[in-house]
């Protein structure tokens, strides 16, 4: 197995490329659709860069998988779906997070049951994904559908689990829950630790250079916010702290809209324009 990493500069975010040497299967993890915020306009530099990737190395893309419905960026899953095919698997929770945002956004071609996505992935189930399997390991805290997935020695956990001098993900987001991550940290420290971990982000604090892999042990030995010997008390309420300090995430509106549907754009209304929502009030007072 292989895995190459692609940076997103603008939104600090990691996308996978994971691959078998053998067969050429492929799976790719959190692409990002580009959004410009001023022009609302998307581009898709960045899928097409994971596209021409897996062209050049003859690799077979069998599956988009997706850590959780980001609230920091648009997903590029459904470019990478329209030009391969490729199926786009999420955690099932995600279910709760389509009926919370379905009272916020009003998208009529918003589902609740999962839809658009391909496959939802129960907590514990091993997919194949062509010769790669993928097991699932359900990590929320971050949001309640967040999932980590193990591909052989290496996992990938989204916005649960950071590089150590980086902590774990914020759980201020809507029915988000430190004591839920706490408890899916302590799933993946139960691992061994030599298991590498890759992240989604890195923020690179202090700015040093970028950095995403680590190992379980590095992270139960060193994390910031969050070791092996951490309790459950002292977690939350560190956790809890941070997140009152933090600002929303610039494209979260933009992202969530369209995030929650697998990627997929609002339809055009009857002028023929797209739009995204902005709801007043929400985060604060409107």
């Amino acid at each position: 197995m292989k895995i190459q990493e692609f940076y997103d500069t603008p939104t600090f975010t990691l996308t996978y490329v994971v691959w078998d040497e053998t067969t050429g299967d492929a799976v790719v993890i959190d692409p990002v659709l580009d959004f410009d915020p001023l022009a609302v306009r998307t581009s898709t530099a960045s899928a097409e860069a994971v596209l021409k990737f897996l062209d050049e190395h003859k690799l077979t893309l069998r599956a988009v998988l997706e850590t959780h419905a980001h609230a920091d960026h648009l997903t590029g899953a459904q470019v990478l779906h329209e030009k391969t095919g490729a199926p786009i698997a999420i955690g099932a929770s995600i279910t709760g997070v389509q009926a919370f945002f379905r009272g916020i956004f009003p998208r009529e071609d918003a589902a609740i049951d999962g839809q658009p996505f391909d496959h939802l992935l129960q907590d514990g189930e091993t997919w194949n994904a062509g010769s790669l399997a993928v097991h699932a390991i359900a990590t929320p805290g971050h949001t309640p559908a967040c999932m980590t997935y193990q591909i052989g020695d290496a996992l990938f956990t989204g916005d649960a689990l950071f590089m150590p001098d980086q902590g774990t993900g914020r759980c201020d987001f809507p029915n988000g829950s430190a004591a839920q991550l706490f408890a899916s940290i302590q799933k993946l420290y139960a691992l061994p630790d030599a298991t590498r971990v890759f992240v989604g982000h890195d923020y690179q604090p202090g700015g040093r250079a970028l950095a995403f892999e680590t190992t379980i042990g590095a992270s139960k030995s060193h994390n910031v916010q969050l070791r092996g010997d951490t309790t459950r008390d002292g977690f939350i309420a560190s956790r809890t702290a941070r997140d009152a300090t933090l600002a929303p995430p610039k494209l979260i509106f933009q992202s969530l809209q369209v995030n929650m549907v697998a990627g997929k754009l609002p339809p055009p209304d009857k002028n023929g324009l797209r739009y995204l929502t902005l709801p007043m009030g929400v985060l604060g007072a409107a």
